[in-house]
């Protein structure tokens, strides 16, 4: 069976505030297959990726969390082959400690087959 890759990007910098760069559908199984993060600010920014399990904003999981992004600079948050599951309404979020420093750029597999 055929895979649905997709690619989801911030639609302008982030900044202090979380935001949303990926919902996993309900009732499916997706896979988050590569997350870039960088920093285009002037000056070094501190960035955070997490997911919201379950999309109710009690349950959240840092896959990184303040790291350090030098001016310039990008972060491959999954390397070496790793992949994060994300199921049932699973929100994937980023923020910097800068206003409009970052662009996250999200590569996925959709609805895997089971």
């Amino acid at each position: 069976m055929a895979q649905n890759f997709r690619r989801h990007k911030s639609s302008a910098p982030v900044g202090t505030g979380a935001t949303t760069i990926y919902t996993a559908s309900s009732s499916t199984y997706n896979a988050v297959v590569g997350i870039s993060l960088a920093n285009v600010h002037t000056a070094a920014i501190n960035v955070s990726a997490y997911v919201d399990i379950g999309g109710a904003g009690s349950n959240l999981v840092y896959l990184i969390k303040d790291a350090p992004l030098p001016v310039g600079s990008a972060l491959q948050v999954l390397d070496g082959g790793a992949k994060i599951v994300m199921e049932d309404d699973d929100i994937l979020k980023v923020k910097s400690d800068i206003a409009s420093s970052l662009d996250a750029y999200v590569s996925v597999v959709q609805e895997i087959s089971t």
